[in-house]
């Protein structure tokens, strides 16, 4: 049985030259990097020059990058951080309700010591009302954080313009890009960011490294307190081979970037094409264009989602009913929800999240079984019968 691959959103394969480049640091260079004899002194270098290779991807200084263990970690240290430094000038937080647990749950932490936190609605394409973000910000708000792009939809939101807004306001602004990062070109000169949280494992980089960008002037509590490392912001020796490799994997990001994006779109358009055609009562969901090239969650009506992810699985497929943090959960997707589906809907909704080493063949095979899947499972629905 062929075994494919279709849930990038959830964790990336590491590529070879990133498994080739780590091996050193895992085998012969493994000195401490804060060292300052000759076991520490490569090692260091290996760090900083990863550092460089992050920072070019995202087109910011040395100074202003942390690295962290995780994306999760990366979204607790801006949003802890930013709000413990500044609770002197304001308790006000303002998010949507689609952000990843990683957002939602440190904000709701925050919420239970005092600060105030107003969740955003998205419409039925799951895009975000400027306006009403406008709308929200009071004299006492002192941060706004939205992910870049939906990891359950791919919807990307509009940080640019939301970065704007923010900097009229006088307010920090947090944006959750690890879904982004690799697929879409990111500038934060350009973003008006001040804090942006990125992962490795979802670029083809190792799983245990993320990394957060921290503009030049603004101040964090520090989430991990221990030593001076990372200039004093993130306590804990590095974790050198990760670092390396998440370093290698951003130099192949920025190298081969327009090629993936190209082809992804078109696995994409194919697939969605291909269901379209042969499978009746099915919803994309997300904004049809405003999406990330690589992500397509689709709802099939009269299905239960995790009995079809099992039948696909049991063809060799992999893929997701949503975010890899909230399997198992027997709560439909809030980010569904909040888009305006029915908890039924909800719950028969697929993400599909392709990658670079995804074919046209791979996508056919998948339109191929997929729909007398769909229609077997149907047969059982006595609400499907009326539909038909």
């Amino acid at each position: 049985m062929n075994k494919i691959y279709f849930d990038h959103n959830a964790t990336t394969p590491i590529l070879g030259e990133v498994f080739d480049a780590m091996v050193p640091y895992l085998k012969d260079q493994w000195g401490n990097p804060s060292s300052i004899h000759w076991a520490g002194r490569g090692t260091r270098k290996a760090v900083e020059d990863a550092r460089e290779s992050v920072c070019k991807l995202l087109n910011c200084q040395s100074v202003e990058l942390i690295f962290t263990s995780s994306g999760t970690e990366g979204d607790n240290h801006a949003i802890k951080g930013l709000a413990y430094a500044n609770k002197n000038k304001g308790n006000h937080i303002i998010t949507t309700k689609v952000e990843h647990p990683a957002v939602l749950n440190t904000c709701k932490h925050l919420a239970k010591e005092g600060f105030e936190v107003t969740y955003l609605d998205v419409n039925q394409d799951g895009l975000l009302d400027l306006e009403a973000l406008k709308s929200a910000i009071t004299p006492k708000t002192i941060l706004i954080t939205v992910m870049f792009a939906n990891n359950e939809t791919g919807v990307l939101f509009p940080i640019q313009e939301i970065g704007e807004i923010a900097k009229e306001r006088g307010v920090a602004f947090h944006t959750d890009a690890v879904q982004a990062v690799g697929k879409v070109p990111i500038d934060v000169t350009k973003l008006n960011v001040d804090l942006l949280t990125i992962s490795g494992h979802k670029l083809y980089g190792p799983k245990g490294v993320g990394a957060l960008f921290v503009k030049r002037g603004v101040r964090l509590v520090p989430l991990i307190h221990g030593g001076h490392h990372e200039r004093n912001r993130r306590g804990g020796t590095e974790n050198v081979a990760g670092i390396v490799g998440f370093g290698k994997a951003a130099d192949i990001a920025l190298r081969d970037m327009d090629k993936e994006v190209e082809h992804l779109k078109g696995l994409k358009e194919r697939l969605e094409r291909g269901f379209a055609e042969k499978i009746p009562h099915i919803k994309v969901n997300g904004h049809p264009d405003k999406r990330l090239a690589n992500t397509s969650n689709i709802s099939f009506e009269f299905v239960e989602g995790e009995s079809l992810l099992l039948n696909l699985d049991m063809k060799g497929i992999a893929a997701s009913s949503g975010s890899a943090c909230t399997s198992g959960s027997l709560e439909p997707s809030h980010v569904l929800v909040s888009m305006g589906l029915s908890h039924e809907l909800s719950h028969g909704s697929v993400r599909f999240s392709l990658g670079k080493s995804n074919t046209m063949e791979e996508i056919d095979y998948l339109i191929e079984i997929m729909p007398p899947i769909v229609e077997r499972m149907r047969s059982m629905s006595p609400l499907y019968a009326g539909a038909k």
